[in-house]
């Protein structure tokens, strides 16, 4: 007996999706490596732990592939790109990866529903819900940059963005945790 309740389409896609989130565990990887070696331990921390919230998100995908009977096809990931060129840069690229994650998911949303595959296009909600939340961070963080001078912030300014964030960001709060009452 056939125990897959998912579509040749929608597993490839799911399969797809779990790429592209350990891609972008391995492009946070890489910044945090790259801030780590100019010497923004708050940035790096941040990073860090954004690399390990991708890879949670991941397995998250894997996990639902499983439970639905269906196959998981682990591929190769891309190089992550190429290191930032300053910290203005860097969040820049962060934000597009985040962009560019939250098309995917919307790409997968979208087939799910065609389909009438009401159980992934529940599921995928959370993921929805996650990449408005990344995709403000970036933008907020991005918005600090740009008032503290952008690609030409000050050395004192980029000193007070590393430790602003490293005191910030283990405020992250989680997509399922967030409500209107508590944003």
């Amino acid at each position: 007996m056939n125990t897959n309740r998912l579509s040749k389409t929608i597993e490839a896609a799911l399969n797809a999706q779990i790429t592209k989130e350990a891609h972008a565990s391995q492009i946070y990887l890489s910044f945090a490596a790259w801030a780590s070696s100019q010497g923004y331990a708050g940035i790096a921390n941040f990073l860090f732990k954004h690399a390990h919230e991708e890879r949670n998100h991941m397995m998250k995908i894997l996990e639902y592939i499983l439970k639905r009977g269906a196959k998981v096809e682990v591929t190769s990931i891309p190089n992550p790109p190429e290191n930032p060129l300053n910290l203005y840069n860097c969040f820049e690229k962060v934000f597009g990866q985040e962009v560019e994650n939250t098309k995917a998911i919307y790409k997968v949303v979208k087939k799910s529903h065609e389909e009438g595959d009401w159980a992934t296009w529940n599921f995928l909600q959370w993921f929805v819900n996650e990449q408005v939340e990344e995709e403000t961070l970036a933008m907020n963080l991005l918005d600090k940059i740009k008032i503290a001078g952008g690609e030409n912030m000050s050395n004192m300014a980029q000193y007070s963005f590393d430790r602003d964030i490293e005191n910030t960001s283990q405020e992250i709060t989680p997509a399922q945790d967030v409500t209107t009452a508590n944003p």
